[in-house]
């Protein structure tokens, strides 16, 4: 890249630029930093400033405090690698307007961005990233009079398979997942024992529904109960007098009872035998 052009990208966005100088980026330390910063190849250095003026005069950096005008600072330093200098025009010997920043790494001088550049910049790219999504979305919607939008992923077959396994699992997952057997069987005791603890108040008009119920029951239970009993007896006498019946007695829980008729006749007697 010709220094022209290095010249004219500086102008336009210097943050695209960096420069470094081969001779010398493999012995950098804090005692000649400076000296490698402020060579004449390096485009983020100003030649008109105080710093060129005392290397001409061939002074120490100290003196920079009793100047005015634009200057160079070494900022910080972090052996072996990283090193900030700060671009600042002075007024007094206490006060210094910061201008800009640079930062070298494995030799390799950049111009550091400022805090407008930064936010600019993520703005930029989390626009772009959105503009690409919705572009990448709107070719599979679909419109149809009838169904309205929808989506077709047959063209991607990732997204398409994608798609259709949600869909089954959708529709074949119908069970309640929120917890375990053995959760869930916790919660119903739980839920049983403080129901038996603190039973719900009954209204008052439901208590006396279920009192009457409970009462005809009772009363219709006691009458079956006395009508099976008769039926018995009944039967009973009639199988004593010698009379068969051919319905066999019925007890009172409703189970038949078979019985067995035994003739009561004595037997026939025996007739001696003539000789």
């Amino acid at each position: 890249m010709s220094a022209l052009m290095v010249k004219t990208i500086s102008q336009e966005n210097p943050l695209w630029v960096s420069w470094h100088d081969t001779q010398m980026m493999a012995s950098l330390n804090p005692q000649n930093v400076m000296d490698y910063f402020c060579r004449k190849s390096n485009p983020f250095y100003d030649r008109m400033c105080n710093n060129e003026n005392i290397r001409m005069q061939r002074l120490g950096l100290e003196n920079l405090n009793n100047m005015v005008g634009l200057e160079y600072i070494l900022l910080h330093v972090h052996e072996p690698i990283l090193y900030v200098i700060r671009k600042q025009h002075r007024h007094s010997p206490t006060d210094a307007i910061p201008i800009s920043d640079y930062y070298i790494i494995g030799g390799m001088v950049y111009k550091a961005p400022d805090l407008a550049n930064v936010i600019n910049s993520r703005i930029l790219s989390t626009v772009t990233n959105l503009q690409l999504a919705f572009e990448e979305a709107s070719n599979y919607s679909r419109y149809h009079p009838n169904k309205g939008y929808t989506w077709d992923f047959t063209s991607n077959k990732a997204l398409s398979d994608k798609s259709k396994a949600a869909a089954k699992k959708d529709a074949t997952s119908n069970k309640d997942e929120s917890g375990t057997v053995f959760q869930m069987q916790r919660v119903d005791m739980l839920l049983a024992e403080l129901l038996r603890k603190f039973p719900p108040p009954v209204p008052p008009n439901l208590h006396q529904q279920q009192l009457q119920q409970s009462g005809s029951q009772s009363n219709a239970n006691v009458q079956d109960h006395n009508a099976a009993a008769s039926d018995l007896n009944a039967n009973t006498a009639s199988s004593s007098n010698g009379t068969t019946s051919e319905a066999s007695p019925v007890t009172a829980l409703g189970v038949e009872i078979k019985q067995e008729m035994i003739d009561m006749k004595p037997p026939p007697e025996k007739r001696a035998k003539q000789n």
